[in-house]
């Protein structure tokens, strides 16, 4: 495979993009990608879903020269009676549509004249990108019938392009995990919501350090009594020990 010079620095910018700390949400980065491809691959329309496998459909569009009303139709019609993309979604590479399909017959489909057609889309490549069994991604791209098909040179492209980006959506899906963990954590119920009376002074007394025997002597009750308690709340926070108690009660709001 033989790059130009203009070529190897328009890879080299796309694979910046990609490896750049910090990265913006998913669709926008995808957006970015399809623009950087359509410019390196000589290229002319791009598109771009993750798939949800909840709802076994693609979502989260991110498009480049594609009539929004022709993908709504894709969304909500073409993609159940697609004959090519479920089984590009299974390659683990990049892959030409007629290595799907061959050409003459995908122009064959209602797919192809109901859809691709009306936005020009003729010569296609797809990459999806990976991690594990999860389908994180996608990377549509299209040619008018006036420029012709994508060649071996394409796909060796694109493999350069593969690992990088299925590295950034796997960095962006972690986190967006770790952004709602700590939102999840965030929104928790404030510990000492609901802790009142003895149960509360105790609390109180063992995130101040104090020692059972000193917590039953300054409160005026018995030792037992303490400990009683402190087995309670023990079992109120799942927890196994003092130290695991005194983080939980301090972890979201400090007593009132």
């Amino acid at each position: 495979m033989y790059l130009s010079q203009a070529r190897v620095e328009k890879l080299s910018r796309l694979m910046g993009r990609l490896e750049a700390a910090d990265l913006p949400a998913s669709a926008p980065l995808r957006l970015a990608v399809g623009q950087d491809l359509l410019d390196l691959l000589q290229a002319d329309h791009f598109a771009s879903y993750t798939w949800d496998d909840a709802a076994q459909r693609f979502g989260d569009r991110a498009a480049i020269h594609m009539d929004d009303a022709n993908l709504q139709a894709y969304e909500q019609y073409y993609q159940y009676r697609d004959p090519i993309t479920h089984q590009l979604r299974q390659r683990r590479a990049p892959t030409l549509v007629t290595q799907i399909l061959p050409q003459q017959e995908l122009m064959k489909t209602e797919f192809f004249n109901d859809f691709l057609a009306r936005d020009g889309l003729h010569h296609g490549v797809n990459l999806f990108a990976w991690d594990g069994e999860r389908n994180l991604g996608d990377l549509r791209i299209w040619r008018g019938r006036q420029r012709g098909p994508f060649d071996r040179d394409t796909l060796d492209l694109l493999r350069l392009v593969q690992p990088a980006f299925t590295g950034a959506l796997r960095r962006l899906r972690d986190r967006t995990a770790e952004m709602a963990a700590v939102a999840t954590l965030t929104a928790s119920p404030d510990p000492w919501q609901g802790l009142n009376g003895r149960a509360r002074e105790i609390a109180q007394a063992l995130c101040a350090g104090w020692p059972d025997k000193k917590i039953a002597a300054e409160l005026g009750i018995g030792y037992s009594t303490v400990r009683t308690h402190v087995d309670g709340l023990f079992e109120r926070f799942g927890v196994h020990n003092r130290t695991e108690l005194v983080r939980r009660l301090l972890g979201v709001g400090r007593p009132h």
